[in-house]
């Protein structure tokens, strides 16, 4: 009796809430999914149809076909490569030094990392349109790129440090005094250590430079446009084209997910690892 009572009490606190939180968390990506694939007359009819009368790819291949969404793709997937891919170069350096050593200025410099992701991004967007302007990367991949790691690597540093910091410094030592280099054990010691928190921060970086808008708007052009940007261009000021819209997020939702789905465990790992030690 008190064991079915203990189970009532678990489903009625914990399961229940959890899996209504679940359900209006996926509500709109669900919705979304299913208006891409109704025929544009249901698509604001009234009563609303919850589910398309007969199925239609029409929006999908209007997308690829007749908009260069496909390029837009190929686009953000370069510029999110290349922020993990410059992201992961300053940071994981940066992190070992911060780890391992000690010098002024080093406690002052972690808290300035997280003091910048308290600005809103909207007040280095201006400088960094100039900076560009000036030096002739507007509408390059460099330049969104950069921009893309201007706002990830600060907290990058942050979330690499606190990994690094799980590891042991007896590793490093037994290493050098093995005849190792510092690069050597980095390479062979500390690198296959931390990989959880390399592939942790780089899926965080992807997704936030996938994601992002405000600086691929102000920074990009007709050339290196990635698809947050061009999914705005189907909002109009007289009307909203949904059928292409909620095909286009649907696009851009999928290589997201299965990044997930193919890290899941390493992703998890890597946030636990990170969370030992600070």
């Amino acid at each position: 009796m008190i064991e079915r009572c203990s189970r009532l009490a678990r489903i009625l606190q914990v399961e229940i809430p959890v899996l209504v939180i679940v359900l209006f968390a996926l509500a709109p990506y669900a919705w979304m999914v299913i208006t891409s694939f109704k025929p544009n007359e249901e698509i604001a009819q009234w009563p609303v149809a919850y589910w398309p009368s007969e199925g239609t790819l029409k929006h999908y291949r209007d997308l690829l076909a007749r908009t260069t969404f496909a390029g837009n793709l190929l686009n953000s997937f370069i510029v999110a490569v290349g922020a993990v891919a410059v992201g992961l170069l300053v940071s994981v350096p940066a992190a070992y030094a911060f780890s391992r050593f000690r010098f002024p200025g080093r406690r002052w410099l972690m808290v300035q990392f997280l003091v910048v992701n308290m600005f809103p991004i909207v007040l280095i967007i201006i400088p960094l349109f100039v900076l560009m302007r000036s030096l002739g990367l507007l509408d390059t991949f460099i330049g969104v790129i950069a921009g893309h790691s201007t706002f990830a690597i600060p907290f990058s540093v942050w979330m690499m440090t606190s990994y690094m910091n799980a590891i042991p410094t007896e590793l490093d030592e037994a290493a050098i005094m093995d005849g190792a280099s510092r690069l050597q054990t980095i390479r062979l010691v500390i690198l296959p250590l931390v990989m959880p928190g390399i592939v942790t921060t780089g899926i965080y970086i992807f997704v936030t430079s996938w994601n992002e808008y405000l600086f691929a708007m102000m920074l990009s052009g007709q050339n290196v446009r990635t698809v947050t940007v061009a999914l705005q261009l189907f909002i109009g000021e007289f009307t909203v084209q949904w059928g292409l819209l909620t095909a286009g997020g649907t696009l851009v939702a999928i290589p997201v997910t299965i990044l997930f789905l193919l890290v899941q465990r390493r992703l998890v790992s890597g946030l636990t690892a990170g969370a030992v030690k600070s």
